[in-house]
């Protein structure tokens, strides 16, 4: 138990239904849907759609979607992959041919078609209760009336403003500037573009004015994309993926999103005894460093889309993580990951609801770095997702960028499972950062006992390019014993990631936990 004299939050129990997410108004909806007579679907995809106007620098209708779909009345889980693919005429040849050693990060090159509208449309369709009208109608109320700009959103807000070009300076700067705390943010023409998906589904949003806005807008600033690529999007239903964990398995949607990373790093921790560690000490923090290192590298080798994914099974094999565990030396840090792994071969919202029937949802939805591409369509100001900047351009590597393929994605949303029984939807916000997240949640649990509110507080690190960002959560001693070990140890600008979950007991209770990391909050009935 937490102690009641220091700064702090406490977990969120209810029985009949309860959400967890990174802003209050979007928990407050997703519960008023549930007590409308809504299930978990339907307060998730309201919830979802609402966060793109409360916290639009990290989502938005332009952006992808992944799901985990809990059913009532039974324990398996369903995935479905909102994730767009790129416009028929990317060519990558033609990319490197203009000197292009990488996917652009802002620009229409790497805007994919956005997934997540067509994904909500069919989860709505197949699994909801209510209409879309009745699920898009505090949303598009939102962005009509407003969103006061929470503390955290402004944050962000304010360090992704300078990405913003053209049209979406109009639409999302106040006066020239990022909106300060409490300033209200409006999304008038969002508002109308929701009104025709509630009344036309996804033809509201891939055909007609809306989808011409899209289209006109990015071939203005040269981008190849048309009509037929908006028409011919379809999220797909998919099997999830799985690793045992110490009598827990972790579930995690499979490729093109990045959950099998998740499995392959816990598998390699696996080979280690934690529990003997301290939770917050050097030796636990160099173990997870090493490990995402190693899981990290053999993502950027092999995950792609689906379709052109040959080594997922070789990824996940018990044969791997035992290799690459064999790799780590407790004591210092690999200088070169990449090369001794040779041998054994960023922004977003989160948000789960869990149902009275106990139908689970873990929904999350992203246009990846802040503010996407930076763009936004010249008429509804519709926020146009950078996902392209997941391919690589390395010519015969499985995601190299091609027309009509989906990239490699950093979103996943993730749940528990015990003895057959799903015991946690959760999700961990944060681009590369979400693997780790997801490790770091299972292992606070699984191996230290954590309440799940101290699981999702507890400080954290993570090995980013060349650097162990090491939160101020710890204390100098364990950075000075990282840095001992090799390890270049930094303080991060930002916290890391943030993490929402809600835990479902034998007897039925619901407990809710949300990231103090975010502005977000647990909420149930």
């Amino acid at each position: 138990m937490r102690d009641f004299q220091l700064p702090g939050r406490s977990a969120v129990y209810a029985e009949n239904g309860m959400c967890a997410t990174s802003h209050p108004l979007a928990a407050q909806v997703a519960v008023r849907l549930l007590q409308d007579g809504g299930n978990a679907v339907d307060a998730a995809i309201g919830a979802a759609v609402l966060l793109g106007f409360c916290e639009p620098q990290m989502t938005g209708l332009g952006g992808d979607c992944f799901a985990l779909i809990k059913p009532a009345g039974g324990e398996r889980i369903l995935g479905l992959n909102g994730s767009g693919r790129a416009p028929a005429a990317l060519d990558a040849a033609a990319l490197r041919a203009r000197g292009r050693k990488q996917m652009p990060e802002t620009g229409p090159w790497p805007v994919t078609v956005p997934g997540a509208i067509d994904a909500f449309c069919r989860l709505s369709a197949a699994h909801g209760r209510l209409g879309l009208d009745a699920v898009l109608a505090p949303a598009i109320h939102y962005a009509e009336a407003g969103v006061p700009v929470a503390p955290r959103t402004a944050f962000d807000w304010a360090r992704g403003a300078d990405r913003l070009e053209g049209a979406a300076r109009s639409f999302y700067l106040i006066d020239g500037a990022a909106p300060r705390p409490g300033q209200v943010f409006r999304a008038a023409g969002q508002a109308e573009v929701l009104r025709r998906i509630a009344a036309e589904g996804r033809e509201g949003f891939y055909a007609g004015e809306v989808a011409a806005d899209m289209v006109d807008s990015l071939r203005a600033m040269g981008g190849v994309h048309t009509l037929a690529d908006f028409a011919a999007v379809e999220a797909s239903w998919t099997e999830p993926i799985a690793g045992a964990y110490d009598g827990v398995e972790l579930v995690e949607h499979p490729p093109n999103g990045q959950g099998a990373t998740a499995i392959l790093m816990a598998n390699i921790l696996g080979h280690f005894d934690l529990p003997a560690l301290d939770p917050l000490g050097a030796e636990r923090a160099h173990l997870e460093a090493e490990a995402a290192k190693l899981a990290y590298d053999t993502r950027n080798r092999f995950l792609a889309d689906p379709d052109h994914m040959t080594r997922l099974d070789a990824m996940l094999a018990p044969e791997t993580a035992a290799g690459l565990a064999a790799l780590i030396d407790p004591a210092r840090a690999l200088p070169d990951p990449a090369a001794a792994a040779g041998a054994v071969h960023r922004e977003t919202v989160y948000v789960t609801v869990v149902d009275r029937d106990r139908m689970a949802v873990s929904l999350i939805y992203s246009t990846f770095d802040k503010f996407g591409a930076g763009l936004a369509s010249t008429r509804y100001g519709i926020n146009l997702h950078n996902r392209g900047k997941g391919f690589t351009l390395a010519p015969g590597h499985p995601n190299e960028a091609a027309g009509s393929k989906r990239p490699m994605h950093t979103i996943i949303p993730a749940m528990l499972r015990k003895d057959g029984q799903v015991t946690m939807p959760f999700g961990v916000m944060g681009g590369a950062y979400q693997p780790n997240g997801h490790v770091r949640v299972l292992t606070n649990l699984v191996d230290y006992g954590m309440e799940l509110q101290s699981a999702l507080d507890a400080p954290r690190s993570f090995a980013d390019q060349g650097q162990l960002r090491v939160e101020r959560g710890y204390p100098d001693g364990v950075r000075q014993a990282l840095a001992d070990k090799g390890h270049a140890v930094t303080i991060p600008d930002e916290p890391i990631g943030g993490a929402q979950a809600i835990a479902i007991g034998p007897d039925g209770l619901l407990t809710g936990a949300s990231d103090p990391r975010k502005d977000g909050c647990a909420l149930g009935y």
